[in-house]
């Protein structure tokens, strides 16, 4: 998973706990740029009576850098507040929901929507973008939710035109990333490849060979995520206002990371004078719990002992971190337990001058035809999209086939996929897997052959769930009521 649960003190604090962040050109807006923010990881949709939402007490922000210091130039911050219209009731809703105003839903999110732009010397340039704005309700079930108007009108009625060529969505959605946790972290278990693994276990009832067709049990299918989504036109993002055309242009590249914060103190829940129960609440100036750009950074390059730090760390002092990139953990670890596979990629001495390339600078020109996404030396965990680079119109609906090569960005030979920002559907799992193994090897060394295995590697996983063509592009949650993991499971 690329950052859910990925560090020791996160782990114990969903609601801030980043879970994947997107930014890619909208393929329906080609003016726009989308970022997505997601939260709360591993949500099963029968999650009642007290269903997952965002922290009334975090601090979600997006940042976008498009100076290339490292530091944020824009920032755009989410306060959410809930609201209780019948606390006498145990129920989420006590009976159908047919608008976001409907009486019988009882428990209600809302948040405000605030611009900043940091100029570097004086004080931010604060913008309320939307107050109050409407999160739509978690997809309870048919009772709930009834097949008139349905969840999907619900969902798209929390979709707010802001002016300016700007909308947000900020509610519960179908988790998008796909990965077989499972099998990963059982010693770094790659189904489709675990006949070469070290440690053979006998194939039995009790451990069947998978049965999805490409091998993988998709750890997170079923479960929901809570998405923070903006669209923004592309002349908002750049620093000189300009609509980016050219992609060798370093103006047309902007970085993007996401981050969760609390604020520092914290006072319990308690009786008052007369024995009723008092809210805790919280005071002093916000600190940043959860961050997130690059996917499966936390998650598996940096070391469990810095972890906790990394979240807490400013994506700008990442330089600090170099050694987990220059030698990273899995790349020791693939020629160990697979042994005789990766003959090559035990061979490399040097340290990975294109995994610091590809997850801490971008790409320089010259390296790949018509492509750069170079931010300059200064090292930091961003996503980094070249806004001038149009989507591939064969993924216009956001749902090429698990077999296509665009799943592969860059690999795949597209352009407009990671790690050129990231799409809702782009396969990073088996991008980085590759890369690690040594398939980007050959761009800073052009005499080294990467093993046959590091281009085929996969964890074998695909996600079924239809992303949308329009925005917020990711899908529809779950519903309570009737729902499935992946039927595809060895154990299913």
């Amino acid at each position: 998973m690329t950052s859910h649960r990925e560090a020791p003190s996160i782990s114990k604090d969903p609601v801030a706990d980043n879970t994947d962040l997107y930014a890619f050109v909208s393929p329906d807006a080609t003016d726009t740029v989308t970022l997505i923010a997601n939260f709360v990881p591993l949500q099963d949709p029968a999650g009642g009576p007290n269903f997952h939402s965002f922290g009334d007490d975090v601090q979600y922000s997006i940042y976008v850098d498009n100076d290339h210091d490292g530091d944020a130039d824009i920032t755009y911050q989410f306060a959410f507040n809930t609201v209780v219209t019948n606390p006498g009731t145990f129920l989420y809703n006590t009976g159908p929901i047919s608008s976001l105003t409907d009486p019988n839903w009882n428990v209600r999110q809302f948040y405000s929507v605030t611009q900043n732009l940091h100029n570097g010397t004086g004080p931010d340039d604060a913008t309320v973008l939307g107050r109050h704005l409407p999160c739509p309700p978690v997809n309870v079930g048919p009772r709930s939710i009834p097949d008139s108007p349905g969840y999907g009108s619900l969902a798209a009625a929390a979709v707010n035109d802001l002016g300016n060529g700007i909308k947000v969505f900020a509610g519960q959605r179908g988790e998008g990333f796909y990965v077989d946790l499972g099998s990963i972290f059982d010693l770094g278990t790659l189904r489709p490849f675990q006949g070469a693994h070290l440690i053979q276990i006998p194939t039995s009832d009790n451990y069947p060979p998978p049965n999805g067709p490409n091998g993988g049990a998709d750890g997170t299918k079923g479960y929901n995520v809570h998405s923070i989504a903006i669209q923004v036109p592309k002349t908002q993002l750049t620093k000189d206002g300009s609509n980016p055309t050219d992609p060798s242009s370093p103006k047309s590249v902007i970085g993007v990371w996401a981050a969760a914060s609390r604020q520092r103190n914290k006072h319990a829940s308690g009786l008052d004078g007369s024995g009723n129960v008092e809210q805790g609440h919280e005071s002093g100036p916000f600190t940043q719990v959860s961050r997130l750009g690059m996917p499966l950074i936390n998650e598996v390059v940096i070391p469990v002992g810095q972890k906790d730090f990394w979240n807490l760390s400013h994506p700008s002092k990442d330089s600090q971190f170099l050694s987990n990139y220059q030698k990273p953990e899995l790349q020791v670890l693939l020629p160990v337990l697979y042994p005789g596979v990766f003959p090559n990629l035990a061979g490399i001495s040097a340290s990975r001058a294109d995994l610091v390339a590809i997850l801490l600078t971008g790409i320089p020109s010259g390296l790949i035809a018509g492509f750069q996404n170079y931010t300059g030396p200064i090292q930091a965990d961003h996503l980094r999209l070249n806004m001038a680079i149009p989507p591939n119109p064969a993924t216009s609906n956001n749902n090429p086939a698990p077999t296509d090569p665009a799943r592969f960005g860059l690999l795949g030979g597209d352009l407009a996929g990671f790690p050129n920002g990231r799409r809702v559907f782009d396969n990073v799992t088996a991008v980085e897997l590759r890369a690690i193994a040594g398939v980007t090897y050959p761009l800073v060394d052009p005499s080294y052959t990467p093993d046959p295995a590091a281009g085929l590697l996969t964890d074998g996983t695909t996600n079924d769930v239809p992303y949308l063509s329009a925005f917020p592009y990711l899908a529809l949650p779950h519903q309570g009521y009737l729902h499935y993991h992946d039927p595809n499971s060895p154990d299913a």
